[in-house]
């Protein structure tokens, strides 16, 4: 009988393309999400300290723990804004209740916070290299045997420029940083908290061998920070520097301390954004890692500051460990000289750990943010363009470590210079969070899973004390900031303004561009939403064939497919995985979110490569915090029998199956096994077995298995026999024969599966099943065609 033939689609008709809102995650335990957020936050300890003496002097410590317990006020705010939306952050909350204007200029601020991370982070690596360096110098020109290696011609010291090298260093792990953010290589949740973990061992020996060290030397307490014990340098005093203003009002003063003491803070914006990959019950375990940030940062970042004031000298602790205040505390602790060295290495090698990953999840969370912000339309569809080898948002990856580049470059690695600037995008985007919640208070009456604590009911009406306390607070010493931080409020305004313009005239082209998107739409494409992608949204039925496509150049995985796919009996999609970074996207509707240009392009290929087989094809896109995680979810959400991918760039075919399988390892119940395929440009595709499945074993076998059943049954001592048994035996014995001759019995083997293989359809079962427990699936080579010649 003849196959039916369906009619290619003609340029008038439409075809259905699904576009699902929600993102393919993996999910993550508390104590993960705590780690990520740590890595951010918990790197602020190693330059607070620091930054905060030299502004406002020997009682900055009792700031940076008021700070402390400060941001257990602020993660509060973001609970909230998490428990009212999954897909939080500063630029969806802003915009919810304040409007677009406003969620451009939050943005605006944010971008300058996440873009001066990772410069403050990168150039404190540095200074604390750098310090050891120097220190080792030291100690070495005291040795007879080192002298003359480490001094100069005039007989002093040899001493690396602490600024200059901090910078080189800097620029160093930002590019490092940068070509494994162009590849698409992630950080892993795994790899934070192996960080941590880490991290946590130094910080016990820190203070338990910082408060020894303190009873042992009998050190006090640095004073209180009352007005007369503030000492502000002249770069703290900013526009008051020639004014009396500042020491005359004593609570004005202890706010401006209070500012030049916020960084300390930063970090906050990773909580909302990692909410997204929290586990069930994701509300609980948010607030359990808010309460893990807490006390870990309380202990490292506000006792140590303490401890780090308590242990190194007056005479030393600013002018020479102000860069690397930790390590001057390894330096100073009771104990051999052995001793202190080896911890300040120690302390050295975490430092650079945790402040180099501080400098990724920079570029990430900036790269994050603008994709955002890019879905929504406000950014040009240029950035969003894939890099052709990586598919990666490159040009925006670009951007980001351009302006981090030249931040660097433009410091010479001063990190005063960068904190100051730091904290102002910190405190404004922390300012606008806040007010957007105390307005949503106000505009949405539900219920919410959690609320910052204080609220007066009054009748009817809840009035949010806390949280109004919360947002006045930071509006005080946003506004401080403004007057005592110069160098902070003129970049800060010129960098806010200068986002806020590219912002607003990306917007606007983007809108006359959409509008001529939904032209052409309207023409070629059906589009629709919806909020988890199945088979009825695609009108398929089971067993179909899943095709990624990522590139409309190279769409020889769905040529290879089509080619062996009988349309009419499996339906065939093709997946785009809409791959975003940490911090994005924050979807709440997907109608908000633009069809890219690319997008466009992509699937004009897809239905035209369709056409050229004549056959259809369904289409989706699915937006993706991995994309491994988002192929094997839709391919189980679809029920398909196979799915069809392209070679990567930078994996091998076993390792794009290996990622394969681990995220279905992770996926819920009921779950479906399939094939996955991996089609090169040119050569053979390779296929594998994901998941466990039961052999498709031939009617031959099966009557081969019943005959010998039969004549054994004859012999009287058989008359238990089952055919199960048969097939246990035998598997036995294979075993057995392989243990005892590999070779002979592997050749055997072969010869059988050469003499027994025959051709199947794509997804079908094959009879020969995985024996190997290191991955997910084994290798088939199959008889393909060359897969550029698919369509001949």
């Amino acid at each position: 009988m003849a196959s039916k033939r369906i009619p290619a689609p003609t340029q008038s008709s439409r075809v259905r393309l699904v576009v699902a809102s929600s993102v393919m995650l993996t999910f993550i335990s508390f104590w993960r999400a705590a780690a990520i957020v740590l890595n951010d936050l918990g790197s602020s300890a190693f330059y607070a300290g620091g930054i905060a003496e030299e502004a406002v002097g020997k009682s900055a410590p009792w700031l940076i723990l008021g700070v402390m317990l400060f941001s257990y006020a602020v993660r509060a705010v973001y609970v909230e804004s998490c428990s009212m939306y999954t897909r939080g952050g500063v630029y969806r909350i802003v915009k919810e209740a304040l409007g677009g204007t406003f969620a451009k200029i939050s943005v605006s601020a944010l971008m300058f916070d996440y873009v001066l991370t990772g410069p403050i982070s990168g150039v404190s690596a540095g200074q604390y290299i750098v310090g050891l360096f120097n220190g080792l110098f030291i100690e070495m020109s005291t040795s007879p045997r080192f002298h003359a290696l480490v001094t100069n011609a005039a007989g002093s010291t040899r001493q690396l420029n602490v600024n200059h090298t901090s910078a080189g260093i800097a620029i160093i792990i930002t590019l490092y940083f940068w070509w494994q953010n162009i590849k698409g290589i992630e950080e892993s949740s795994e790899k934070a908290l192996t960080i941590m973990k880490i991290t946590t061992i130094m910080v016990i020996i820190l203070i338990g061998w910082g408060l020894y060290s303190v009873g042992h030397y009998g050190a006090h307490l640095p004073p209180l920070p009352t007005p007369s014990n503030l000492k502000f340098s002249d770069a703290s005093l900013g526009f008051l520097k020639h004014t009396s203003f500042a020491r005359s009002l004593g609570l004005f003063g202890i706010l401006m301390a209070f500012g030049h003491s916020v960084l300390a803070m930063s970090g906050e914006e990773s909580l909302a954004q990692v909410n997204r990959e929290i586990e069930h019950p994701k509300l609980q375990n948010l607030k359990r890692a808010a309460l893990i940030i807490a006390i870990y940062s309380m202990v490292f970042t506000g006792l140590g500051s303490l401890l780090a004031v308590m242990l190194i000298p007056d005479g030393v602790r600013v002018s020479v460990y102000r860069d690397n205040m930790i390590a001057g505390m390894a330096m100073y602790m009771v104990g051999p000289l052995a001793m202190r060295v080896a911890f300040r290495v120690f302390v050295v090698i975490v430092g650079f750990l945790i402040l180099g990953g501080a400098v990724n999840t920079a570029i990430v969370g900036s790269t994050g943010v603008l994709m955002r912000v890019a879905e929504d339309g406000v950014l040009a569809d240029w950035f969003r363009k894939p890099q052709r080898k990586f598919g990666t948002s490159y040009r925006i990856v670009n951007l980001v470590c351009i302006i981090q580049l030249f931040v660097i470059i433009v410091t010479r690695g001063d990190v005063i210079m960068i904190g100051e600037a730091y904290a102002f995008g910190v405190i404004w985007s922390f300012t606008f969070n806040a007010l957007a919640m105390l307005v949503l208070r106000w505009k949405y009456k539900g219920e919410r899973g959690a609320k910052v604590p204080l609220n007066l009911k009054i009748g009817k009406t809840e009035y949010p004390i806390g949280l109004a306390c919360v947002f006045l607070v930071l509006l005080t010493i946003a506004i401080v900031n403004l007057f005592t931080k110069s160098v902070a409020t003129v970049s800060g305004i010129i960098f806010a303004v200068a986002f806020f313009i590219i912002f607003s005239l990306s917007e606007r082209d983007n809108r006359r561009r959409h509008k001529a998107t939904e032209r052409q739409m309207k023409e070629h494409f059906q589009l629709e939403h919806s909020e988890e992608v199945g088979r009825d949204d695609l009108a398929i039925r089971s067993g179909g064939v899943l095709v990624t496509m990522r590139d409309a150049q190279t769409p020889h995985a769905l040529k290879w497919a089509l080619a062996r796919t009988d349309t009419d009996d499996q339906d065939v999609v093709v997946l785009a995985a809409r791959m975003m970074g940490a911090g994005g996207p924050e979807y709440v509707d997907a109608s908000e979110q633009l069809f890219s240009e690319h997008e466009q392009m992509l699937f004009t290929k897809a239905v035209s490569v369709a056409e050229s087989f004549g056959k259809h094809i369904g289409l989706v896109v699915v937006p993706a915090g991995d994309v491994f995680a988002a192929i094997v979810r839709t391919a189980n959400s679809l029920d398909v029998a196979a799915v069809v991918s392209g070679l990567s760039t930078k994996l091998t075919a076993q390792e794009q199956a290996y990622h394969v399988g681990q995220a279905w390892e992770t996926l819920p119940e009921p779950k479906r096994q399939f094939t996955f395929y991996v089609v090169p440009p040119i050569g053979e595709a390779e296929s594998f077995h994901i998941g466990p499945h039961t052999p498709s074993i031939p009617a031959s076998d099966v009557q081969l298995v019943h005959r010998l059943w039969l004549n054994m049954r004859r012999d009287p001592d058989m008359e238990h026999l089952h055919h199960s048994d048969i097939v246990t035996f035998a598997l036995t014995r294979l075993a057995s024969s392989y243990a005892n001759d590999r070779t002979v019995t592997s050749q055997q083997l072969r010869m059988n599966m050469d003499e027994q293989s025959q051709r199947r359809g794509l997804g079908a079962v094959s009879r020969f099943e995985d024996t190997d427990d290191e991955g997910p699936g084994y290798s088939l080579k199959t008889a393909g065609t060359n897969a550029n010649n698919a369509d001949a």
